[in-house]
């Protein structure tokens, strides 16, 4: 598959799990799809495949902001940095959702800080921190 058609692919993925999110939270499919973990696990295998065939020392790396320009001119490295994106904010909007499910903030208000994750992933994820401080109700678990 070439690293466009693989990057229109991940997209979609991407995006049905969004939608699934903000239209369709308490939906059966939702649950297995989106929230149990399988989309973004998907896109994480993905992304995987990807720094597995496409790193090659010397072609960049995470030293220094130039290293890191240099390792994403390789097209297959650029993609698998925007899918690692894709995979770590479908995760986070996912636990917005299971997390917000537990804390009783109501769906209409998580969805901005959806769209806004989805957007512009840690800015979403703050925007839901400070919703679930001012509209949901202290959780009883641990590590949340």
């Amino acid at each position: 598959m070439t690293p466009e058609a693989l990057f229109s692919a991940s997209n979609t993925l991407a995006l049905a799990g969004w939608l699934l999110l903000i239209f369709a939270p308490r939906w059966r499919w939702t649950d297995r799809l989106v929230l149990s973990g399988l989309l973004p696990l998907l896109l994480a295998t993905t992304y995987v495949v990807l720094v597995a065939a496409h790193f090659r020392p010397g072609g960049g790396g995470f030293g220094s902001l130039a290293q890191v320009s240099r390792l994403f001119e390789n097209p297959h490295m650029l993609l698998a940095g925007w899918v690692h994106y894709l995979a770590f904010d479908l995760f986070v909007g996912a636990w917005e959702v299971r997390d917000a499910r537990r804390r009783a903030v109501r769906h209409p208000l998580l969805v901005p800080c959806l769209v806004l994750t989805f957007l512009l992933g840690p800015a979403g994820l703050l925007l839901y921190f400070v919703v679930r401080a001012a509209a949901g109700r202290p959780s009883d678990s641990a590590g949340t």
